[in-house]
């Protein structure tokens, strides 16, 4: 289980996809994507998209998610996403009471209870007083993570910014 924070946006794509029983049925499809911005996630989930729908297909609409950081698995069986909402607990130092923060994660697990499993592994490894308040099964379908691709053409040693300025 590992863990990414990033800025992420939760997509929604429109198309139309070929049923088991070979008739075109029009969907929604919601995917997350790493992005800095609207017009970035818009092409991102579009680049993404495109080598899996065939056809016409519209970015219906893109939101910033409520949360910041995902719990990625290494299971190949965890296919679904969770949002947990988990409050951190803190005593207050001047009037000794309890302090509660909310923070929300996305979390990939195969069931509501591995997903339960999964925030107990993370979070296990931290300092960090918790309690999961609440714990749902989401739409997503897929988050795509941001990465650095490498040119083929540029040397190992120097980074791609300095093969564009020759």
């Amino acid at each position: 289980m590992r863990s990414r924070s990033a800025e992420w946006f939760e997509t929604k794509i429109k198309y139309e996809k070929m049923t088991d029983d070979g008739t075109m049925k029009k969907v929604s499809e919601q995917y997350v994507v790493d992005a800095l911005s609207f017009t970035e996630a818009e092409k991102r989930v579009t680049e993404e998209m495109s080598s899996y729908i065939s056809g016409e297909y519209e970015v219906a609409n893109i939101k910033k998610a409520a949360y910041g950081e995902i719990f990625f698995s290494d299971v190949d069986t965890d296919d679904k996403w969770y949002k947990a909402k988990l409050q951190f607990i803190t005593l207050d130092e001047k009037s000794g009471k309890e302090k509660r923060q909310n923070v929300n994660y996305l979390v990939q697990a195969k069931s509501l209870m591995g997903a339960v499993k999964a925030i107990d592994e993370v979070m296990g490894g931290t300092m960090i007083d918790y309690e999961i308040s609440a714990i749902a099964e989401t739409l997503i379908m897929d988050v795509y993570e941001y990465s650095v691709e490498k040119k083929e053409d540029a040397p190992d040693d120097k980074p791609e910014f300095q093969e564009a300025a020759k």
